[in-house]
């Protein structure tokens, strides 16, 4: 098939940053983008062919426009799992497929598929709602043991929908929904690989990466690539990351989450099928981007070098605590006069605490020189709003 200056039509279901970053690498092949959001202000209007504003769980919204696309992804999970089964059945190709995806976006079945295909990962508990997993706790017989780390299964993201739990009390915080209750794992690093598939069956990882975490927030401050790790441990990850991509059959792009624990072995935390944070700094760094790769592998091509050209780190641009509205990127001139620094804004007009509100990348051959530019970037730019 033809893709590039011709009528094929590639859809995106979300129009977020995900979505925009993506678009840059369609306008570079001159390929034809329709995009659905919920959103009339979604970043992605202003670099797509065709807006559409919509629900992304509504059927007919997400069916209708399935049709009139030839390929159709996704940038976020969370949408009508029926309506894509529907258009796979009818001939429009969908990656990653319905199948994989009813697979990951909800938690509890995730987790459950690792233990059935012999994934390592941390031990956990289902339970229906958080009144069950209060029982449980009460009960004589429970194994659960404080502190835990509760998620909710469904329509978490970026630090929402996931507590430790240290006491009883603090799940009083916390919504009566369906959730897991996994172990506290004493881990020395997070990781992550991203996979990226082709339907040709054609498969390649990018390095390893590390993350280091806001403490309150939940959220990735930094994505470290390489990550400061022994190669060893680097190859295990690349080989877990592997089967688990081979397990889900997908297609496109996959995230892998890992925790390296104290003695050095991988758990699987979760899983994205998508362009992922934990990518972001490729697009500087890497011989090919996640979002480049993950066009490549849904239109079935060559996969590109996923090696780095360069250490990189990304920083998350979040918006500061105690201010919400129109937002300011204040002192965004003063890192613009850093060698190898390129910040990347996402195209919200509002910012509230913690909203991911950009990103920015800092390149340099040594990794430990990047890292400390990183900080100074951290404690430079601020996101806040119009007073």
């Amino acid at each position: 098939m033809n893709y590039f200056s011709s009528n094929f039509k590639l859809g995106i279901l979300g129009g977020g940053q995900l979505g925009k970053m993506l678009l840059h690498d369609t306008r570079k092949f001159d390929i034809q983008t329709y995009v659905l959001d919920p959103s009339e202000e979604a970043p992605c209007k202003i670099a797509c062919n065709q807006f559409f504003q919509g629900d992304l769980m509504d059927f007919d919204t997400v069916y209708k426009f399935g049709k009139k696309v030839d390929i159709l992804t996704f940038e976020i999970e969370l949408v009508n799992l029926d309506a894509l089964t529907q258009l796979e059945e009818e001939g429009v190709p969908v990656y990653p497929s319905p199948k994989t995806l009813k697979l990951i976006q909800n938690k509890g079945i995730q987790k459950d598929f690792y233990t059935q295909h012999n994934i390592p990962t941390a031990p956990y508990q289902r339970f229906e709602n958080l009144e069950n997993l209060k029982s449980a706790i009460n009960s004589q017989q429970s194994t659960l043991q404080l502190p835990f780390v509760w998620k909710c299964t469904e329509f978490g993201y970026d630090g929402n929908g996931v507590k430790v739990v240290r006491k009883v009390a603090d799940l009083d915080e916390l919504p009566n929904v369906e959730c897991i209750a996994e172990a506290m794992i004493p881990f020395k690093n997070e990781l992550a690989v991203i996979v990226c598939r082709n339907p040709s069956g054609e498969i390649k990882t990018y390095p390893v990466v590390e993350m280091e975490f806001h403490p309150e927030a939940n959220q990735v401050e930094y994505v470290i690539c390489p990550a400061r790790i022994d190669e060893e441990v680097a190859q295990k990850a690349r080989a877990i990351a592997l089967n688990v991509s081979q397990q889900f059959h997908h297609v496109g792009l996959l995230a892998v989450e890992m925790f390296q624990t104290e003695n050095d072995e991988i758990l699987v935390n979760e899983v994205a099928p998508r362009p992922h944070n934990s990518g972001h700094y490729s697009i500087e760094a890497s011989y090919t981007s996640q979002f480049e790769n993950h066009l490549r592998a849904i239109l079935d091509l060559p996969l590109g070098n996923t090696d780095s050209k360069v250490a990189g780190i990304m920083v998350n641009l979040v918006g500061e605590e105690n201010f919400s509205g129109n937002v300011i990127y204040e002192n965004i001139e003063k890192i613009l006069d850093w060698d190898g620094v390129t910040p990347h804004i996402y195209g919200k007009k509002q910012t509230r605490p913690f909203r991911k509100m950009g990103h920015v990348t800092i390149v340099n051959e040594d990794v430990n020189e990047a890292r400390k530019i990183a900080e100074e970037v951290k404690n430079t730019i601020r996101v806040i709003s119009e007073k």
